[in-house]
């Protein structure tokens, strides 16, 4: 059932060897397949955002000064009035619930490098996401033409 995920290329002629019933089903998995690398693609893209409206955030903060208002986020939606007491080291959420406190300069590779790195992931997904899709329409095309094999044979048989 899972073949194909060997990483075996898949030629059309190998498809074409399928029976119809097979044929759907490849179809179908291959269509949720690329539900699911589009989920996975979006939600990369929500989580770059997030980094990128950090680190933002953290290159800002260094320009403001000691004592200066500021809002402080409790929650997403919760803030309270606070003051900068030190602007050369941030606490910054690296995941998990785990905190780190760094320099500007660190806390900026830092953003950089996860950015990079989600980027690259990004473009394994869409990679992936392409190679599924031209495999869903070949199964379609192949699928539609033994239909109509089917039908063609079935109406000849009538006559």
């Amino acid at each position: 059932k899972q073949w194909y995920q060997r990483r075996v290329a898949i030629t059309a002629g190998d498809l074409a060897q399928l029976p119809v019933p097979q044929l759907n089903q490849l179809r179908t998995q291959f269509e949720e397949e690329e539900q699911m690398l589009t989920q996975s693609l979006a939600q990369l893209k929500g989580v770059q955002s997030r980094f990128m409206e950090s680190q933002e955030s953290v290159l800002k903060l260094s320009k403001k000064e000691v004592g200066k208002d500021v809002l402080v986020p409790l929650t997403s939606s919760m803030y309270v009035p606070g003051q900068l007491a030190n602007i050369e080291k941030v606490l910054i959420d690296i995941g998990t619930g785990y905190h780190v406190k760094m320099t500007i300069p660190e806390a900026k590779g830092y953003f950089t490098r996860i950015t990079e790195y989600i980027t690259k992931k990004m473009e394994v997904v869409q990679k992936n996401l392409i190679e599924k899709d031209k495999l869903r329409q070949v199964t379609t095309e192949i699928l539609q033409l033994k239909i109509q094999a089917q039908a063609q044979q079935q109406t000849a048989q009538q006559a």
